[in-house]
């Protein structure tokens, strides 16, 4: 028997014969149901339908939740309204990010953070252990599901299985409606994505994910809906420069030194991190994570080591891939500022060899372009 973690919808990955899944963080998950190349391409193209319900969920409440989360993260939860929800991030007293997340701002007082998988006892450990005030704070990861639709066909698909249709239709990016009917269940809906296409975010408790989930597929096989894997999952935000925490993101990688600077707001008042990024957006990061686009043939892939031109290491690619978009070999790169501009060449060691290739412009895709 596996010891690995499953999310409710397991059971229904039989459905596909040619599913296959991996250890991920000690989830049982699906890197891809079909072919990765394929389910990325439905995804530019159609829609997708992701199983995302290995997240952490966390609720925070209280008369002080507001200055909690204001302590604790680097943006500015003062700025959320009702139904509104934000990227932030958890930073460590060096500056270095503990998680990045979403806040959902619930009511007035009452917070739905969403965490990545593989952080969820760090984080919530995190946050017990400099909680202050009058506040509520719970892990909800295990009672509640999250199912991602992705694609340029989403907001059809979503209207179709909905009575909120019209409502859901003019939902702003990074807002959300609660208690939306979906296939007889009640569940928040929101407009965020990590695929860089359109789409909707459907949180509901673990027993009705799986009604869910296949109502969703029903309703969008006639707008080229398919379920989508990891692979996917991995290879969109890539594309279109989301980060992953663990490989763009780090204890030992600053927000400011992953180009996250816009969701750091230092003048907001004390935050956990904020004396050391203040020092380094007044000095200047000495990395930068920059895109790098292979000029000899070659993939880059995490941790491989990046040189300069007399040969010596000047950082590492933290993601690569042969782009499903746009045909070509790219990756990101976390590398020393002075080597950071534009078009400069740097050299990537791939199996011993070093491969000539330069600092590209980022993202690689936006949505209905991909960049040249």
């Amino acid at each position: 028997m596996s010891s690995l973690l499953r999310t409710p919808l397991y059971p229904l990955y039989s459905d596909f014969p040619s599913v296959r899944c991996i250890d991920f963080g000690g989830w049982e998950l699906p890197v891809q149901f079909t072919g990765i190349v394929q389910e990325h391409e439905a995804v530019r193209k159609h829609a997708g339908l992701f199983d995302v319900s290995h997240m952490g969920e966390f609720f925070v409440a209280g008369p002080d939740a507001e200055a909690f989360l204001q302590k604790m993260t680097t943006n500015d939860v003062t700025r959320l309204s009702v139904g509104q929800a934000q990227y932030t991030l958890l930073c460590n007293d060096n500056g270095g990010v503990v998680d990045d997340l979403l806040v959902y701002k619930l009511a007035d007082a009452r917070y739905m953070l969403v965490v990545n998988a593989s952080n969820i006892d760090k984080d919530f450990a995190w946050l017990q252990d400099h909680r202050f005030g009058d506040i509520e704070l719970r892990n909800i990861s295990a009672e509640t599901a999250l199912i991602a639709l992705q694609g340029p066909a989403a907001e059809a698909i979503i209207s179709a299985a909905v009575p909120e249709a019209e409502t859901l239709q003019s939902l702003p990016s990074f807002h959300f409606i609660q208690d939306v009917h979906v296939f007889g269940s009640k569940a928040l809906v929101s407009r965020t994505g990590y695929t860089g296409e359109d789409g909707y975010e459907i949180y509901c408790t673990a027993n009705e994910a799986p009604a869910i989930w296949r109502g969703l597929l029903d309703t969008g096989r006639t707008h080229g809906l398919v379920p989508a894997g990891l692979g996917a999952r991995d290879t969109l935000r890539f594309e279109a420069k989301l980060p992953l925490y663990g490989q763009e993101l780090s204890a030992d990688i600053s927000p400011l030194e992953a180009g996250l600077g816009f969701f750091v707001k230092l003048d907001k008042g004390d935050f956990i991190g904020r004396e050391e990024l203040i020092r380094q957006k007044t000095e200047g990061v000495a990395r930068k994570l920059v895109g790098i686009e292979m000029i000899d043939r070659g993939i880059p892939r995490s941790h491989y080591t990046v040189h300069d031109q007399n040969g010596d290491p000047i950082g590492e690619v933290t993601s690569g891939t042969q782009s499903p978009t746009l045909k070509r070999s790219l990756g990101l790169a976390l590398i020393d500022s002075a080597h950071a501009a534009l078009g400069s060449e740097v050299w990537v060691e791939i199996r011993g060899k070093k491969l000539k290739a330069k600092v590209a412009k980022t993202p690689f895709y936006k949505r209905g372009a991909a960049l040249t």
